[in-house]
């Protein structure tokens, strides 16, 4: 949508002939930019509450730049995930305020603070091992407006670790579990909470773990009830989930 589109369709509000709920309709669904590699969603946040998120891996350093560009240019910040270092240099070269957190493999250039959404989103993570998915889905729920806490080195091989932190547990609005081996962790805290459990299998443990798969089946079949199952390794989309239930 143009400027001249946009004053238009102030315009329309303005004097009564559009109602704003109808003009924040057809907002939902433009506009994008178009560059040669990517279409750049600028509209997302009217429609699902957050802006578009770059996921870096498999892009050249150079389109990351120009997509975080385009997004700063719009929204005045930009958050990317699975940034590798040599992104990560380009990027605060170009934009000396960007943070990276180079164990979660995130870059964030933040915008203007808004309110935080009310509740806390607790991370709580198997092993030390388990760290960089983890703090994916923690760095990611903080950038989308929510107060995260974490806990960490909690897995099945000492219970008593996990047992110890029971009143934070229960204090969250929704709890994100991350760990790879067995899986084990997100039945054993879905049995604790009766709020929602988000589970994340991580690739880590040894072979028979296959990558993860392992821990995958493992929390699909969870005999918590209510567990729900995101991707191996998949920290973003588990952050993104907790945000979507933080908001209603």
């Amino acid at each position: 949508m143009t400027s001249e589109q946009l004053e238009a369709l102030l315009a329309e509000v303005a004097s009564g002939r559009l109602a704003p709920d109808k003009a924040l309709e057809r907002l939902r669904h433009l506009p994008f930019e178009d560059l040669p590699f990517a279409r750049i969603d600028h509209h997302r946040a009217l429609r699902q509450g957050f802006p578009e998120v770059v996921f870096c891996e498999g892009k050249t350093t150079d389109q990351v730049v120009a997509i975080c560009e385009s997004l700063e240019a719009a929204t005045g910040s930009f958050l990317g995930t699975r940034a590798s270092e040599a992104m990560a240099a380009r990027l605060q070269a170009r934009f000396p305020n960007m943070v990276w957190h180079p164990l979660a493999r995130i870059v964030h250039l933040a915008g203007k603070r808004t309110s935080r959404s009310p509740g806390t989103i607790l991370v709580i993570s198997a092993g030390t091992s388990d760290l960089p998915v983890a703090e994916e889905a923690a760095l990611v729920a903080d950038a989308l407006g929510h107060s995260v806490e974490r806990l960490v080195d909690v897995g099945v091989a000492g219970l008593h670790r996990l047992f110890a932190a029971t009143e934070q547990i229960q204090r969250a609005r929704v709890v994100i579990v991350v760990a790879g081996m067995e899986g084990a962790l997100p039945s054993v805290v879905g049995g604790m909470v009766g709020v929602p459990v988000i589970a994340v299998p991580t690739s880590v443990g040894y072979g028979a773990s296959f990558g993860g798969l392992a821990a995958l089946l493992g929390m699909l079949n969870s005999c918590a009830a209510g567990v729900t199952v995101v991707n191996i390794d998949n920290g973003f989309g588990a952050a993104a989930a907790a945000s979507r239930i933080c908001r209603q």
